[in-house]
């Protein structure tokens, strides 16, 4: 495993509990959109075994075009370790990454696809949306629907409806509006259905798509496929 060390090159605050960290891109480092790899703290591979409150999975909220690397995440007030200490590092502190993989690329199929996110979901999707922006090739469409009851809303100035690219961007602050447009989006029986959130928040949207009759193959989630079965069983 290689493990690729770089250098936070700035700290941008995207709302009040939103941070983005912009790290440099390490020679050989690579990756695609939809991409998620493993964030490390400095010490995290000290000892004979690596510190895992010292790692998380991240998603990346950059493509390599832009030169690089964001790590968007929410640092609540009340925070776990790993976040508490991120909080505290500042411009030109040593991270790590590692194990960086795309479970959920952009897929040029000639359907239209939605991107389902609860708050900082987007930052996965913010790279497929800028891909399509770059090259709008066999994809009808994308919409976007996010919730977010903070109203905080993440990356405006992409995710904003563009009518002449194609693309919508919806936001809802409660769950009971978003099922609701969810349920007209699955009127589309030939769509996409990418979903980014907690876990529980993918199970809920894979029992309402497929109760709308959407295909488990139609439905896309940043899950290594080792784990695809646990939320996507096959017919």
């Amino acid at each position: 495993m290689q493990i690729y060390w770089t250098k936070i090159n700035k700290i941008i605050d995207e709302t009040p509990e939103v941070k983005t960290y912009i790290l440099d891109c390490p020679e050989g480092f690579t990756w695609e959109e939809g991409s998620h790899t493993h964030f490390a703290m400095e010490g995290f591979n000290a000892g004979d075994k690596p510190n895992r409150s010292l790692v998380r999975h991240m998603s990346i909220s950059t493509l390599p075009q832009e030169n690089a690397i964001g790590i968007t995440t929410r640092i609540k007030e009340q925070c776990s370790e790993f976040k508490s200490i991120l909080r505290n590092l500042g411009i030109g502190s040593d991270v790590a990454l590692f194990k960086t993989h795309s479970n959920v690329p952009l897929k040029r199929e000639n359907k239209t696809v939605y991107l389902l996110s609860a708050g900082v979901g987007l930052a996965t999707f913010r790279p497929l949306v800028l891909d399509y922006f770059d090259r709008a090739a066999n994809v009808k469409h994308i919409h976007s629907l996010n919730i977010d009851s903070s109203t905080d809303y993440l990356f405006t100035d992409i995710f904003k409806t563009t009518p002449d690219k194609n693309f919508t961007a919806q936001y809802v602050d409660n769950r009971k509006e978003y099922y609701q447009e969810v349920q007209k989006l699955a009127a589309d029986k030939d769509g996409l259905f990418y979903v980014v959130g907690s876990d529980e928040f993918l199970l809920q949207n894979i029992e309402f798509l497929r109760a709308q009759g959407i295909k488990p193959e139609q439905i896309k989630l940043d899950k290594h496929p080792k784990m695809l079965a646990e939320f996507l069983p096959v017919d």
